[in-house]
C-alpha cells in the first residue's frame, strides 16, 4: 500500500482543525489508506490570534505548542512555504536559518490565514498584529500610568490617560472593552481616579456591527458605554503626529496611546506562491475547496475565497467558519480519493460572538428567521467556549451542561 503524504500549511484555526478532522475521519480507514500527515508553520506554536488583546492588558499566554496539540501521528515542520509546484506536486520551504529544501506531497492543504492591516501613514501608535505588539501596548500603558501618577499638569495628565482604538470590528470592540475594564483597574493601583481614564473607539461606519441587525449594534454600543468607552462613528483616523490623532471629520484627540485594529487583508505570500488567486488576492477555489488548476491542492480559511454555490454568498473569515470548513474538507479529501461525489460548501449559520471584558459577552445567532441574543454571563461563557473549541482546547471552565448545549447549537 502506497503511503500518501498530506501536507497542511498553516497552524492557525483552519490548519489545526483540518489536521484534527483528517485524523478522525481516516482513523478507521487505515486498511485502505496509509496517510502521513505533515503540519508546516513558521512558528512552533498555534497562536490564538483572536485573543491578541488579552496580553495587551494582562499576563496571558495565547500560544499553544503544536507538539502539545499533536504529540504523535503528525510531523511538525517549522518553516515558511515559498512556492508550490502543482505539476510536480512539490513545495519549496525556507527554515528559520534561511535554508531551503523541497518536499513532495500527494495532498496539500493551504490554510495560511490572513495578514492584519497596519496604517498607511507614519505613526507612533501600535497595530495589534502580534504578541510583541500586545506586549508593547501593555508596557506603554503602564509607563503612561506611572508618569500620570506623578504629574500635576492637567493637560499632560489627561493626554497620558487617553487611549484611542482605531477600527471598530470585532477585534476593536473586544480590545476597547477589555481595556475599559483593566485600564481602570490599573489606574486604581497607581492611585489614579479610574474615571479620568478616557477610551475612544473610532468607527468608520454609521453604527457598530454592520453585519447584523441594528438592535445588536445598539446593544454593543450601550455595553461599551456602560464600561466607559466613547464610540465615534462615521470617521477615520487620518494622521497621528506628536500624539495628536486627526480624524477625517477634522476633530483631534490628544493621546497617550493609540491602538490600531484595522482588520485583515490577503496574505502577501499568496501573490507569488504559484497558485491561482482571485482579483482580491485570495486563493481561487471551487465549491469543494479545491484550488483551481492544481490537482490534489485544497484551501480553506482566511486565505481562500469561499462562496456558497447556491446563493453566491461569500463565507465569513472568522474561526467559526474555519472549523466548519475543516470538517467538510476532510470529507472532500476522502471522497476525492475514493472517486466519489464530494460535499459542497454550505454557508455557516449567522453567528457572531463578542467578548466585552472579562465578565461579559454578547452572542447573536440568526436562525429560522429569528434573532437570538445572549448577553451577560451566558454570552461570556459562549464566547469563551468558541475561543477554546477553535484552538482545540477541550478543558473549558464553564458548566459542562452549558458546554454541551453550546456544542449542540454550533453543530446545528
Amino acid at each position: 500500500m502506497k503511503e500518501l503524504t498530506c501536507i497542511v500549511i498553516g497552524g492557525g484555526y483552519a490548519g489545526i482543525n483540518t489536521i484534527k478532522n483528517i485524523r478522525q475521519l481516516f482513523h478507521d480507514k487505515s486498511a485502505q489508506y496509509k496517510l502521513k500527515l505533515v503540519l508546516i508553520d513558521k512558528n512552533a506554536y498555534h497562536l490564538r490570534k483572536v485573543l491578541l488583546f488579552k496580553p495587551a492588558v494582562r499576563d496571558k499566554e495565547i500560544k499553544v505548542p503544536l507538539t502539545h496539540m499533536f504529540s504523535e501521528g503528525v510531523d511538525i515542520v517549522q518553516a515558511i512555504v515559498k512556492k508550490v509546484n502543482p505539476k510536480q506536486k512539490k513545495i519549496q520551504l525556507e527554515d528559520a536559518n534561511g535554508h531551503t529544501k523541497s518536499l513532495n506531497y500527494d495532498l496539500l492543504v493551504l490554510a495560511i490565514g490572513n495578514d492584519l492591516k497596519k496604517p498607511d501613514f507614519s505613526q507612533s501608535g501600535i497595530a495589534l498584529t502580534s504578541t510583541d505588539a500586545s506586549t508593547k501596548i501593555r508596557e506603554k500603558w503602564q509607563a503612561n500610568l506611572k508618569k500620570a501618577s506623578s504629574i500635576h499638569d492637567e493637560e499632560t495628565r489627561r493626554k497620558l490617560l487617553t487611549i484611542a482604538v482605531c477600527g471598530a470590528g470585532i477585534s476593536g470592540i473586544e480590545t476597547a472593552a477589555e481595556l475599559a475594564y483593566y485600564a481602570r483597574e490599573d489606574a486604581k493601583f497607581f492611585g489614579i481616579d479610574p474615571t479620568t481614564v478616557n477610551i475612544h473607539l473610532i468607527n468608520a461606519k454609521k453604527r457598530l456591527f454592520s453585519n447584523g441587525p441594528e438592535k445588536v449594534g445598539k446593544k454593543l454600543e450601550n455595553k461599551l458605554k456602560s464600561l466607559g468607552v466613547r464610540v465615534i462613528h462615521e470617521t477615520k483616523a487620518t494622521t497621528l503626529e506628536n500624539d495628536i490623532l486627526t480624524l477625517s471629520n477634522n476633530d483631534t484627540l490628544l493621546l497617550g496611546l493609540c491602538i490600531w485594529t484595522l482588520g485583515m487583508q490577503p496574505h502577501p505570500l499568496l501573490h507569488n506562491i504559484g497558485l491561482a488567486t482571485t482579483p482580491e488576492g485570495y486563493l481561487n477555489v471551487d465549491s469543494s475547496y479545491r484550488v483551481k488548476e492544481a490537482e490534489g491542492v485544497y484551501s480553506i480559511g482566511d486565505c481562500a475565497q469561499i462562496s456558497d454555490p447556491l446563493t453566491g454568498k461569500k463565507d465569513g473569515k472568522t474561526c467559526k467558519e474555519a472549523i466548519a470548513q475543516a470538517e467538510r474538507l476532510a470529507n472532500v479529501i476522502l471522497a476525492d480519493l475514493e472517486q466519489k461525489p464530494a460535499p459542497h460548501h454550505q454557508s455557516f449559520m449567522e453567528l457572531f460572538c463578542f467578548g466585552l471584558g472579562p465578565e461579559d459577552g454578547l452572542v447573536w445567532i440568526h436562525k429560522w428567521g429569528l434573532d437570538l441574543i445572549l448577553t451577560g454571563k451566558v454570552g461570556n461563557a459562549f464566547r469563551k467556549w468558541t475561543w477554546s473549541s477553535a484552538s482545540l482546547i477541550s478543558k473549558v471552565k464553564e458548566d459542562p451542561v452549558l458546554n454541551d448545549s453550546l456544542s449542540k447549537t454550533m453543530r446545528e
